[in-house]
């Protein structure tokens, strides 16, 4: 029997240290937490003083045997969960499980996952840090107060099945508030002027109009750009000033939760919880040979950008090899968040020599794409800024001021290794002051002002974390919970409120709009991290929160309506000949019998796009949506016709085979194809202006 007994949360991550710590020692999972909060009912005893009555979860049972029987046997137990709140929470609950008592030496944390550094954290075990389980208690058990206490009240007033959270709620207020920003927007107009001019080689180049008499350029409308186009036919065009300066780009530091997974957003498509799925998996251990299972990554839930001095020299040994002493850069000084902790490092590779390239057969797609990302980032951080050489040229016609710029890259610097960064070289034909330019086109070009940007995943973690609201572990949760509740849809990457989530805020605002202020979200984290600092006693700030919020419930439970969000209509039920009613359900909008529940009888909302089915003739196209809220296109006659297709299908034929067309929209593209990939044919659609 082994002499020691170490816990961890995952199955996977016991395999990997069991195989690191070797025979004298047994490594078992929690398989995350073990106790919590009961799910049937509130589980908070407020009237002795918000004490929380936790329960053994259901199913853990088998688990929970296990531990205590290899426990009970061994020497010495080690609790070895995640090194954050949560799981310290969690050694605290095993704790108690096992009946070890607290002033005991028995916590272990490491933020990597590799031999020498478990084998170093075995040697130096410490005992349970109780601020920390405390800032955990205190989060679980107002994030549990308000939910149970609001969600029963939007079941009775509004649907069963809904839910409202402290974190949830905002991140839907949020999602929300941008989309009322941009239905009250107004667009205007504005116009720009643009050239082409070739210099005496007739080497061809663009540039733009700046300025009249040092005022600069706000051209309203059409006629503004004319009156200038007209006296600019006056004289020539003269190169003024040729301005030419170092510029410099640094690298990024080195990742964050929230920085990872806004960069995996925006550059491998992520969401942010495939993200943290896949960071957990390189985290807990990959299978490689001659080393056997180890942990690629180091901790993924952080806000830290600091990295460990050790890691710090080894990269700076492998830049040197790799790329030469000019590439070795100084450590980047980040300006802490005021919001941020920094208990462990940054996210980084364990290994530097473990390149992308060594391990890619070893890793899935995915585990790869984010690995090469981080490792990436990592080392490019270490390294020097890359060196550009900036033209300025200005050029005159009379009191009409006319720039161009270019830039060349002179050193890569990081540039070599981080391949998501950009840089792109615009070179300017040689110039000379006083050259007279030939003007080739005068390019005037209207434009509108446009609304403020849907949020995207990226840029919602963004400015959940620029306000304070959350922490790295809640951000990815948040977004799916608001997601898979129905309140927030996916629009390709763009988040934008349901219906439902447009009601559910709209009750949230009138009677609970101090739990949903961001800057009262953001205090109460800081009030978390107060309680982990030992500053403050967790029971005192649920106190203080919860007098005046049985007020707001006391009030909104007498002074809510009951919202009724049955909709009739004069669609027969084709089963009992009654009318159907339009309801609202977790994926939207059906029609639902009247006579229910006497008949059950339900069918989808057809969304039809006004196109016949191109495979069967007799449907017509309808827009649906999937599980997850993406939207696709099918036939009204499914399951008779199985058309499908992620692009929208438009009532037009291919010009060359008479095939049907489809509109495709991408970044760079819209225009019409044909559906015959061997055909091939596309155009361009127009933008309006």
């Amino acid at each position: 029997m082994s002499k020691y007994l170490v816990i961890v949360e995952s199955p996977a991550k016991a395999k990997t240290i069991e195989k690191f710590l070797g025979k004298n020692y047994t490594v078992l999972a929690s398989v995350g937490h073990i106790r919590d909060l009961p799910k049937s009912k509130m589980g908070i005893n407020i009237e002795d003083n918000f004490e929380p009555a936790y329960i053994n979860i259901r199913g853990k049972g088998p688990v929970i045997k296990d531990l205590k029987k290899v426990a009970k046997k061994a020497d010495k137990v080690f609790l070895a969960t995640d090194p954050d709140r949560e799981g310290e929470a969690i050694a605290w609950h095993l704790a108690f499980i096992l009946g070890i008592d607290l002033n005991d030496k028995v916590r272990v944390a490491f933020n990597e996952i590799t031999k020498e550094t478990v084998k170093e954290a075995i040697k130096h075990p410490t005992t349970i840090d109780t601020n920390l389980v405390d800032a955990q208690q205190a989060r679980r058990v107002l994030d549990r107060l308000v939910g149970y206490s609001i969600s029963p009240l939007l079941w009775r007033k509004v649907r069963k099945g809904l839910s409202a959270g402290r974190v949830q709620s905002v991140a839907t207020k949020m999602i929300c508030d941008r989309e009322n920003e941009i239905n009250a927007f107004e667009k205007e107009e504005y116009w720009s002027l643009d050239f082409n001019f070739q210099n005496v080689e007739k080497k061809s180049f663009k540039a733009s109009y700046v300025a009249s008499d040092n005022q600069k350029a706000d051209f309203k409308v059409e006629s503004d750009v004319q009156s200038v186009m007209d006296d600019l036919k006056k004289d020539a065009y003269v190169v003024d000033s040729i301005q030419t300066r170092e510029k410099t780009r640094k690298s990024q530091p080195c990742f964050t939760t929230s920085r990872l997974q806004q960069e995996a957003s925006n550059k491998l498509g992520f969401s942010t919880k495939k993200t943290m799925m896949v960071a957990q998996q390189l985290y807990e251990g990959i299978k490689l040979p001659k080393v056997g299972s180890v942990g690629l990554i180091t901790y993924m839930r952080t806000d830290s950008t600091r990295i460990s001095d050790s890691a710090k020299d080894a990269v700076n040994d492998f830049i040197k090899e790799e790329y030469g002493e000019a590439y070795i850069g100084s450590e980047l000084k980040v300006k802490k968040s005021k919001n941020a902790q920094d208990a462990h490092e940054a996210i980084r590779a364990t290994d530097v020599l473990r390149t992308p390239e060594s391990i890619e057969d070893f890793l899935t797609k995915d585990q790869n794409k984010l690995y090469k990302l981080i490792w990436e980032r990592f080392v490019s951080s270490l390294m020097a800024p890359a060196r550009f050489e900036a033209l300025t040229v200005e050029i005159k016609n009379n009191n009409h001021l006319i720039r161009s710029t270019g830039s060349k890259q002179v050193f890569d610097g990081f540039l070599k290794v981080y391949s998501f960064g950009t840089s792109s070289d615009k070179i300017l034909p040689d110039l000379k002051e006083g050259e007279t330019l030939k003007l080739e086109k005068m390019l005037p070009e209207q434009h509108f002002t446009q609304p403020p940007a849907r949020y995207t995943e990226a840029t919602l973690v963004r400015e959940m974390e620029e306000k304070g609201i959350g922490r790295p572990s809640t951000y990815a949760p948040t977004i799916s919970t608001v997601i898979s509740r129905g309140y927030v849809a996916r629009d390709k990457k763009n988040l934008l409120p349901t219906e439902l989530g447009g009601i559910i805020n709209e009750i949230m605002e009138n009677y609970f709009a101090r739990i949903i202020e961001v800057n009262f979200t953001a205090d109460m984290e800081k009030q978390f991290d107060e309680v982990e600092g030992g500053e403050m006693e967790w029971k005192e700030v649920i106190k203080s929160f919860y007098g005046p919020f049985d007020a707001l419930i006391e009030k909104a439970e007498g002074d809510i309506e009951k919202v009724d969000l049955t909709e009739p209509t004069d669609i027969p039920c084709d089963i009992c000949g009654n009318m159907m009613n339009i309801k609202h359900g977790r994926f939207g909008k059906f029609l639902a019998c009247s006579d229910y529940p006497e008949c059950k009888n339900t069918k989808p909302i057809l969304n039809k796009i006004g196109v016949n089915c191109p495979e069967c003739g007799t449907g017509e196209v309808v827009e649906r949506k999937t599980k997850k809220f993406k939207t696709f296109y099918g036939c009204s006659e499914f399951p008779n016709c199985n058309f499908m297709s992620w692009h929208k299908p438009v009532d037009k034929k291919c010009p060359t085979c008479s095939k049907n067309m489809i509109e495709y929209k991408t970044k760079k593209k819209h225009e019409y194809k044909c559906t015959d990939k061997d055909c091939g044919y596309s155009e361009e659609i127009s933008e309006e202006k």
